[in-house]
């Protein structure tokens, strides 16, 4: 069964599967705090309860649980090692949060699946004249895939690559059909 969480701030949705959502709704802390309640859309697009707490002293803590790591941390850290040690989203949406969906990556598997700051919209598709260049990070040095008459062929290339490379671990561009390119 899914569950779906609407966020404090914003009309999102947090996704769960059962087991986790029975987590977030039994854990004694969790239930004190009424942390399902209180999750909110952070800037980075992943949920987050966030809380001030007064201390006895006067003093201030806040009190800050990203919901991905969270639950990583109570059912996936089998698969946490030095390498692999951040904690996202297979499909990008960091907002579901089903088991299925996260996973423990490297940083260059995080850095590869962030969103491209291309001006053709494809992570690494560069226009260059009147052509486009495809190229792809090989252990962090930039290596030339090839050059295309259009963005959509050059993000194909890329995709390939990609694929070869890295697997599902890798950045595929979604293509769209109608404008030359082929998924």
């Amino acid at each position: 069964m899914i569950y779906k969480v609407k966020l404090k701030n914003s009309e999102d949705v947090a996704i769960f599967d059962e087991t986790v959502y029975e987590f977030l709704t039994t854990d004694p802390y969790l239930v004190k705090i009424d942390f399902i309640n209180n999750i909110r859309r952070h800037s980075s697009g992943c949920g987050v309860f966030q809380k001030v707490w007064k201390n006895p002293d006067g003093s201030y803590i806040t009190e800050t649980i990203y919901l991905h790591k969270l639950i990583a941390e109570k059912f996936l850290s089998h698969q946490k090692t030095d390498k692999e040690n951040l904690v996202g989203a297979k499909n990008n949406n960091k907002l579901d949060c089903r088991l299925e969906n996260l996973m423990y990556r490297s940083r260059a598997q995080a850095s590869r699946q962030r969103r491209t700051t291309s001006n053709t919209g494809y992570t690494g598709v560069y226009r260059e004249g009147a052509r486009y260049r495809a190229v792809i990070s090989i252990d962090g040095k930039s290596s030339h895939i090839g050059m295309f008459s259009s963005a959509e062929e050059a993000a194909v290339a890329y995709n390939a690559i990609s694929r070869q490379l890295y697997g599902e671990k890798g950045k595929i561009n979604v293509v769209d059909r109608s404008e030359g390119g082929t998924v």
